[in-house]
């Protein structure tokens, strides 16, 4: 059974999104992977940690998760479906507990609904003559930041479930006799259920073919091998933490002629040690002389465009935030750039030099008044 997703933040159903943000942020900087090189108890944490967050952390996702459980997070699960479901299984009294308790003969609202609709859903060991859309699937990517500010191409190599190229999906021996199924008369279909809803599933026997041969040696009569892909996949400049990046047709295949599913990139980002992300802006510390800092002048800084020019105004203060138009992060959607924002860190010399220390002294005359006299207790 999957661990608790509360259990994992430390926090509970009735606690707030800023507790649950709070708890994900403390526990993603003691298990990030940076902090734990090597690890993979700490790396699997981490990966534990961000999928909790991204469930509890969506009021929308965290209101389905405490109805209906971790079946509400998969691709297509149908939250109106299941009501019903639970509706007509209240209706028909007790007969889920004379079927063993719990979904009945189904393991799953996820079986469920694969009858419902023909989909064929992979775990259960059997496939529709329906043609459905093959299962989409979702992959942890993690990135540095300028990596995700530039966007980049690169080729990843997964592991996945593809077509069996002995059968070419049909789990049929290609060489065998087949026969029309004996136990559903060609259907491929069963009754299973009568009453306000009318529900169905595949044939067990031929598992919803309709004809029955002998399986194909090379996936067992499951139309799938499981097996590695090269894909090449395009990052978009400006992802930011848990954004996800479609790749079309890259799922799991589909069924009896069904397009393939698609592939999820769920983005996960490195920390840069100068620069900070909030929004489409970005904000870096740059130091500063103590002349910078009183005369003024222009100082160098590096941006994702390359080195620009900044002015620095005379009697700037340490802390001071200057701003450069449109040198933040590109929106994904709107394609427009945030700002740079530069915080500037005066930074004073360390020297015993005599004549220096005499002339800081006299700058203390430039003061006007006690420095500390607003400070209270």
């Amino acid at each position: 059974m999957a661990e608790d997703f509360y259990k994992i933040l430390g926090v509970s159903k009735n606690d707030s999104q800023e507790k649950i943000k709070k708890a994900y942020r403390k526990l993603a900087r003691k298990w990030h992977p940076d902090i734990n090189p090597g690890k993979k108890k700490a790396e699997q944490k981490f990966k534990d940690i961000s999928r909790a967050y991204d469930c509890l952390g969506n009021e929308k996702k965290k209101k389905l998760y405490d109805e209906f459980g971790e079946e509400a997070l998969k691709t297509g699960f149908d939250a109106e479906k299941a009501r019903e479901y639970a509706q007509w299984s209240s209706f028909q009294g007790g007969a889920q507990s004379q079927a063993g308790g719990g979904f009945g003969q189904y393991q799953s609202y996820e079986d469920i609904f694969g009858d419902l609709f023909g989909a064929g859903m992979g775990g259960g060991g059997f496939r529709t003559t329906t043609a459905s859309k093959g299962r989409d699937i979702e992959h942890e990517m993690t990135i540095d930041l300028i990596s995700a500010l530039k966007g980049f191409e690169t080729e990843l190599v997964m592991q996945k479930i593809k077509t069996c190229p002995g059968c070419q999906g049909s789990g049929t021996d290609s060489n065998s006799q087949v026969n029309t199924c004996s136990a559903c008369n060609g259907s491929g279909r069963q009754d299973v259920a009568e009453g306000p809803m009318q529900f169905t599933k595949p044939c067990p026997q031929c598992h919803g073919h309709g004809q029955i041969g002998k399986a194909c040696p090379g996936c067992g009569g499951s139309g799938q091998v499981r097996g590695t892909e090269k894909i090449r996949v395009v990052i978009p400049k400006g992802v930011k933490e848990g954004s996800k990046v479609r790749v079309a047709g890259k799922g799991e295949p589909g069924f009896n002629g069904g397009r393939s599913g698609d592939l999820y990139l769920i983005i996960h980002m490195k920390p840069h040690p100068f620069l900070t992300r909030k929004g489409d802006n970005l904000t870096m510390e740059v130091p500063v002389t103590i002349r910078e800092a009183m005369a003024g002048g222009t100082i160098r800084i590096p941006t994702t465009d390359g080195q620009v020019n900044l002015k620095v105004p005379s009697g700037s203060q340490n802390g001071q935030t200057l701003r450069l138009k449109g040198k933040g992060a590109v929106n994904v959607k709107t394609k427009k750039s945030g700002d740079l924002l530069v915080k500037l860190v005066v930074k004073v010399p360390k020297t015993k030099d005599k004549d220096i220390l005499e002339a800081v002294k006299k700058m203390d005359g430039l003061y006007k008044g006690d420095l500390r006299k607003d400070i209270r207790i």
